[in-house]
C-alpha cells in the first residue's frame, strides 16, 4: 500500500514560484491531504466495524448455547427427580459442556468487541496530527 500523503513531485523549486502559485499549490495540497485522510479514516472504521460485528455475533452465539445449556440442566434436574440416578448424569454432562462452550464463545466475542473499540480512526488521527505538526514546523522556518 502506498502512502496516501505522497503527492506528485514539484516541477519548480518553491523559491521561483509567485505568491499566487504558492497559494494555489497549498490549496491543492491541503485538498488532497484532506481527501486522503478521510479515505484512511473510512478504511480504518470499516475494518473496526467488521471486527465489532464478528464479536457481537459471537456474543449472540454464546447466548443461544447458554440457553441450550440451561435447558439441558433443567432436563437433568427433571431426570434426577424422576429416576434418582443414571439418566440424569448424561443430561448433566451435556448441560455443563454447553455452558463451558458458551463461556468460551462469550470470552472470544468480548475480546473481538474490545479490539474494535473505541470506534475512532486512530491511525488517521495520528496521521493528521503528524501532518499538522509538519505544517507547523515548516511555517516556523
Amino acid at each position: 500500500m502506498t502512502d496516501l500523503r505522497d503527492g506528485p513531485p514539484a516541477t519548480k523549486p518553491y523559491a521561483t514560484l509567485s505568491t499566487a502559485d504558492l497559494v494555489k499549490n497549498l490549496s491543492e495540497d491541503v485538498s488532497r491531504l484532506v481527501r486522503d485522510e478521510i479515505r484512511l479514516a473510512t478504511i480504518e472504521l470499516t475494518r473496526k466495524g467488521r471486527r465489532a460485528g464478528l464479536g457481537a455475533g459471537l456474543f449472540g452465539g454464546a447466548g443461544v448455547v447458554a440457553l441450550y445449556g440451561g435447558g439441558a440442566l433443567v432436563a437433568a434436574l427433571i431426570l434426577l427427580l424422576a429416576q434418582v440416578l443414571a439418566p440424569w448424569i448424561a443430561a448433566l454432562i451435556v448441560g455443563v459442556a454447553l455452558l463451558i462452550a458458551a463461556a468460551v464463545l462469550g470470552l472470544v466475542g468480548k475480546r473481538q468487541v474490545a479490539g474494535a473499540t473505541p470506534p475512532l480512526p486512530e491511525e488517521a488521527i495520528r496521521s493528521i496530527k503528524a501532518d499538522v505538526d509538519a505544517v507547523k514546523e515548516s511555517a516556523h522556518r
